[in-house]
């Protein structure tokens, strides 16, 4: 009888994704559907990568080099330069999205049974990465009672075995939005020379800090062999279909054993690195609006979540996420419910249970990610949708539950 591997059975769902069909099905019955799921920007991609791509002129569409073109890691570097962090083009590997960058980041650097330290809440694809590379994630907790901020040295300390070789970190973060300091990194720091550790620092909404400045894991000192960075142009230009992401480190062994990855999946997209090259070229001014654009839509967020009954959500330092605290009793539940049973002027949102973030079972029951990827007005129009749902819920369905207890 055929069957399916354990590590195909172990994949776990994306929770961000997982809903899709009941969203879908609303859809389908009339209802407009806000989608503060998924970290999909509606801000417009860059006019000059679409331009680099329709006015590129060559007869075949060839493989680049493995490592990605040569012309566009040489320009990567000056992008980087610019943000304080110096390399130079070898020490850049071009991947299909940051996705392949940290899948490639535990191949190369951690063997079936080996465990990663991730900070919960984490990007919930992390888990997918780790069983895919047969990793073994050991989740330490963060809370939202101060704003998701760095555990404690000591949790890390008790966290650490014979096994552990890696600690990841995404600054700013998904899905919590906390923004780590100069501080915290240097923590991190003095963790991963103590214990001989890789840190993966995954920096995807490096434009996106509100409360203070971004600092790098490549800007840390003495660690050039311990960092690996894993990035994305993604969120970046608002070019999540484009695929392009880098592995970026000064370790030469590391590179070496990436290189091999590399030449296995032959090279990454074409097309897409015509318009990320062409990103570079983007004036320094680009990023002002934007950012400026998600910082409105974040107090917006902020501001009517903490409004409602019962909701807690702290301001987050950066990225485009939130997660907020909620009065029901199952997120997964509530979140379907949302989708399956509830409109508001036939309308709903679409939200992320914050369950799929963390690896402690039980932890986020409560909790929800939203991504205010949205404008200001579909974010107002879709926390009214929430807040007549909590209401709805607390008086509907709650109510119906405890009346069923005491049948």
């Amino acid at each position: 009888m055929l069957q399916i591997s354990q590590r195909g059975l172990a994949m776990p769902p994306s929770p961000i994704r997982k809903l899709v069909p009941f969203a879908e099905a609303a859809k389908k019955k009339g209802i407009r559907v806000y989608h503060l799921n998924i970290g999909q920007p509606d801000i417009e991609t860059p006019k000059a990568m679409l331009d680099a791509v329709r006015n590129a002129d060559f007869k075949v569409l060839e493989y680049s080099h493995s490592a990605g073109n040569e012309s566009y890691r040489r320009k990567l570097t000056e992008y980087y330069e610019k943000v304080g962090i110096h390399v130079n083009h070898n020490q850049i590997i071009v991947t299909t999205g940051g996705s392949e960058a940290i899948q490639f980041g535990f191949m190369a650097c951690l063997d079936p049974g080996d465990e990663v330290i991730i900070p919960e809440p984490f990007y919930a694809n992390y888990n997918g990465f780790a069983v895919a590379a047969g990793v073994v994630v050991k989740p330490i907790t963060s809370y939202i009672e101060n704003g998701f901020a760095l555990p404690p040295i000591e949790e890390f300390e008790k966290a650490i075995t014979p096994r552990t070789k890696a600690i990841v970190i995404c600054n700013p973060n998904n899905p919590t939005g906390y923004l780590y300091s100069r501080e915290e990194m240097e923590v991190l720091k003095q963790i991963i020379l103590k214990h001989q550790l890789f840190l993966f620092a995954d920096e995807a909404y490096r434009e996106f800090c509100y409360t203070g400045e971004h600092f790098s894991a490549m800007q840390l000192e003495g660690v050039d062999d311990h960092v690996v960075l894993m990035d994305t142009i993604s969120k970046r230009y608002s070019a999540c279909g484009a695929r392009i992401g880098a592995l970026v480190t000064r370790n030469k062994s590391l590179l070496d054993a990436v290189m091999k990855f590399a030449q296995a999946r032959l090279s990454p997209p074409g097309f897409a690195q015509i318009a990320a090259e062409a990103a570079v070229d983007l004036p320094d001014t680009y990023f002002d609006a934007t950012k400026a654009e998600y910082l409105l839509r974040r107090d917006t967020l902020v501001n009517r979540l903490n409004a409602m009954e019962g909701v807690f959500c702290p301001n987050p330092g950066g990225a485009f996420y939130a997660i907020a605290r909620l009065p029901i009793d199952d997120a997964d539940k509530f979140c379907q419910w949302l989708l399956e049973d509830f409109s508001y002027k036939d309308q709903t949102v679409m939200l992320a249970p914050a369950t799929g973030f963390y690896g402690t079972a039980g932890l986020g029951k409560n909790e929800v990610r939203l991504a205010y990827v949205l404008n200001v007005e579909s974010i107002n129009a879709a926390m009214d949708c929430l807040e007549q749902a909590l209401f709805t819920y607390a008086n509907e369905i709650n109510v119906s539950v405890s009346d069923t207890k005491h049948v």
